[in-house]
């Protein structure tokens, strides 16, 4: 990571943050304030102000989603948080073969920001601590994550912005084996955010740490009662410490670029369809390996308020691919490739490629249980092992009380990604699988504690073309039992 981008994302915090502390918060709440991005805690005492209308139906092309949980009283708060855990590790490291069992012993510690204005919504939270890692060699690993967003609202719209920066010694998709998690930025690093606009990692191998953030900004606007246009552009990095491309590891650091604009209309109290334009620009650690993307799609949604919220969408994907020129280019005369004083070819060789992109997510509320489903279709940057790559990503979670005290949960995802262009490091393989399954449960202790305990299996295979022409170890099997204790005490209200 580059002073550049240290500057270009503190930068945007500092103003957002200070921007947010100035407002005043004795003006009645309008009538087009944003959706909450999260289920609100309890009140901690007494009943607030009457509390501003929320949109049950938000626009299907923006970033945030209709909420399936009974909307709180808002207040604004910080609520602290800790947790302690014990995991038993068949393959600590991340390593395709098998590396023997292990313990990782974590201790992290958390903070929930949540501050309201009358036209303003301020959201800030932070999980950090150690994990020490029994393995030889390894020793105390950090673990570092803060999401932020800020919303500005108004009579038919809203302005948010919103970071999630994460330091972590492991990727990041079905890899978190804790309880404690956010609460102030659901949106923040889920698969709406952190997908199509990167900082999502399918997959790991060994334990390097890397350095994951995601910056946007998006706005919204009601053109009538039944139609709106929404609008959105991010900036997005991974960094591998030691690891990188560039210092002579095997994995490939990435940039993203990305920005997309929507059209919306309503047909019913509960349907909606949207024509969106999407457009993603990659960029490598590895000379001459970026890449474009375009995509059209068009959506069609389907929500039930407090129930369902039904997401489908497909459409064309263009993608552009720039290919350095080779000595056999230069001589077979194809255009516009030649050579320097030093007789080494230059120039570029660009393709574009058709293909499909595409969405859906299902999330339903039961009685007891809620059911969310996700699919998405699109090009990623890789995960470190490809310099970009065509993904299929699908994801499964559930959870559901048991009684007064026990709740239960499911989570199961799988990706598959195929290499989108040939690039010096990363993994020498044409297409690669990430597979996890996991399952748990919580018990509450009183009003501050409660324990969790949960198991989890990931499976990372790649394809023959990884061995060449001999046998070798291309599958990483992991599976991974945890214990722990979480403390939770009710939010301190700050207004």
């Amino acid at each position: 990571m580059n002073k550049r981008q240290n500057i270009w994302t503190l930068g945007m915090l500092a103003c957002a943050l200070s921007g947010a502390w100035g407002q005043d918060s004795t003006t009645p709440p309008a009538a087009g304030t944003a959706p909450e991005s999260s289920q609100q805690p309890v009140p901690a005492y007494g009943q607030e102000n009457a509390p501003p209308l929320v949109s049950e139906n938000p626009p299907l092309s923006g970033i945030d989603l209709p909420s399936l949980e009974p909307h709180g009283a808002p207040i604004s708060y910080i609520q602290p948080g800790a947790t302690l855990s014990e995991s038993a590790d068949t393959n600590v490291g991340n390593v395709l073969g098998g590396s023997g069992v292990a313990s990782v012993t974590r201790g992290l510690g958390s903070v929930t920001l949540k501050r309201l204005w009358s036209h303003f919504d301020l959201a800030l939270d932070y999980v950090g601590g150690l994990a020490y890692y029994s393995r030889s060699g390894q020793s105390i690993k950090s673990l570092q994550q803060m999401d932020f967003e800020q919303k500005i609202s108004w009579k038919r719209g809203q302005l948010s912005l919103r970071d999630t920066f994460s330091y972590l010694p492991e990727g990041n998709f079905g890899g978190a084996y804790g309880s404690i998690g956010s609460q102030g930025v659901a949106s923040l690093g889920n698969s709406p955010f952190g997908g199509f606009w990167g900082g999502s990692g399918l997959g790991s191998l060994g334990l390097t740490p890397r350095i994951l953030n995601v910056s946007m900004a998006d706005v919204s606007e009601n053109l009538t009662p039944k139609s709106a246009v929404t609008a959105a552009g991010g900036y997005a990095f991974t960094h591998y410490y030691g690891n990188n491309v560039t210092t002579g590891g095997p994995f490939i650091g990435s940039s993203q670029t990305s920005g997309q604009v929507g059209y919306d209309r309503i047909l019913t109290s509960h349907t909606q369809i949207a024509l969106l334009y999407g457009y993603q620009g990659f960029d490598f650690s590895v000379v001459g390996t970026a890449f474009h993307s375009n995509i059209i799609e068009g959506l069609y949604g389907h929500r039930i308020s407090g129930r369902m919220d039904l997401l489908l969408g497909v459409g064309p994907q263009f993608t552009r691919i720039a290919t350095a020129c080779t000595v056999l280019d230069v001589l077979s005369g194809i255009s516009p490739c030649t050579v320097n004083q030093s007789g080494q070819p230059i120039g570029s060789i660009a393709n574009t490629k058709i293909g499909v992109a595409a969405q859906a997510r299902l999330r339903y509320k039961f009685t007891r249980t809620s059911l969310e489903l996700t699919y998405r279709r699109m090009e990623t940057s890789g995960s470190g092992f490809f310099a970009g790559a065509q993904s299929d990503i699908v994801r499964l979670s559930a959870e559901r009380p048991l009684s007064r005290v026990w709740s239960g949960f499911v989570d199961i995802g799988f990706s598959r990604s195929d290499r989108l262009q040939t690039a010096t490091g990363g993994v020498a393989a044409n297409t690669y699988t990430y597979g996890f399954a996991g399952a748990g449960l919580h018990r509450a202790f009183g009003r501050n504690f409660h324990g969790f305990a949960s198991y989890q299996f990931n499976e990372l295979y790649f394809d023959s073309s990884l061995c060449g022409t001999g046998p070798c170890n291309r599958i990483s099997n992991r599976n991974v039992v945890t214990f722990g204790l979480d403390w939770t005490p009710r939010p301190i209200r700050i207004d």
